[in-house]
């Protein structure tokens, strides 16, 4: 948790980096460290992303007073309560496994996870390509497999090819 946000004891939440956000309305979550005076486990009672991260209501959590208390804890849920996006995965999942798209090839290994506003944006490189930058959408990531290379269709333009290339 970064930061408390009004009054109403909201915080702005955001993500460990390389792990996508996998908070949700109504799931049971615990906030670490524990304190003394309040309840280990809470729920998320509401959730609404910005460009900062989510700003999150947690029940027992209701004062200015609450949220600064619990700002710099961490939010653990339980694995089994979790349900991850086609696309979701964390960087430690996908590095250095192969990115092959249907026309290109061999594009290199996934190097690091962009976090941006509309999309995350795998980092490439090592292929004959140099760096290439995609983004994690359906229409290019139709699914993430558990293991081996990850089968891409890259959109005209994120590539560019010369004359020569193209034999």
């Amino acid at each position: 948790m970064v930061k408390p946000h009004g009054k109403a004891g909201e915080v702005v939440v955001q993500p460990v980096r390389g792990l996508p956000l996998v908070l949700s309305e109504g799931l049971s979550v615990a906030l670490t460290p524990p304190a003394l005076k309040r309840d280990r486990w809470c729920l998320v009672e509401h959730l609404s992303t910005s460009g900062d991260g989510a700003l999150v209501s947690f029940s027992g959590i209701d004062s200015m007073s609450d949220a600064e208390a619990i700002s710099g804890c961490y939010v653990l849920a339980r694995e089994d309560d979790i349900e991850l996006g086609p696309l979701e995965a964390s960087v430690e999942e996908l590095s250095g496994r192969a990115v092959v798209d249907e026309r290109y090839g061999v594009l290199g290994v996934v190097r690091d996870i962009l976090e941006l506003p509309a999309n995350d944006v795998w980092v490439v490189d090592g292929g004959a390509y140099g760096e290439v930058l995609i983004p994690v959408v359906e229409d290019v990531i139709p699914t993430i497999p558990e293991s081996g290379d990850i089968a891409v269709r890259i959109m005209d333009g994120l590539i560019e090819m010369n004359d020569s290339e193209v034999s």
